[in-house]
C-alpha cells in the first residue's frame, strides 16, 4: 500500500530531514512550509528566541506542555517533560 503524504507539507524532503533530526511534527511542518514559501536561506537566517529546554525551570516546562494541550505532565520529572515537548 502506498504511503500517505500530508498535503499540507510544502517541502516533504525538508520535513523528513527535520523529523529524522528529532524535531516534533509541528516544528518540522512549520519550518518546511516556511522554507517552501520564503526560501531556505531566509528561514535559516531568522533563528529562534527560545532557549534550550534544559535551561528552563520545571514550572516553565509544565506551563509550555499545558499551552500545547499535552496531557499527563503534572507528575513528570524535568527530563520527562523535556522529552514530551520534543516528541509531541
Amino acid at each position: 500500500m502506498p504511503e500517505k503524504k500530508n498535503p499540507s507539507i510544502k517541502d516533504p524532503e525538508l520535513y523528513e530531514e527535520l523529523r529524522d533530526d528529532g524535531a516534533s511534527k509541528e516544528k518540522a511542518a512549520r519550518i518546511s512550509n516556511a522554507a517552501a514559501a520564503r526560501g531556505r536561506k531566509d528561514v535559516g537566517r531568522k533563528g529562534g528566541k527560545s532557549g534550550d529546554y534544559d535551561d528552563w525551570t520545571v514550572d516553565k516546562l509544565k506551563a509550555r506542555t499545558k499551552e500545547l494541550g499535552l496531557k499527563g505532565y503534572s507528575g513528570k520529572k524535568k527530563s520527562e517533560l523535556i522529552s514530551m515537548l520534543r516528541n509531541h
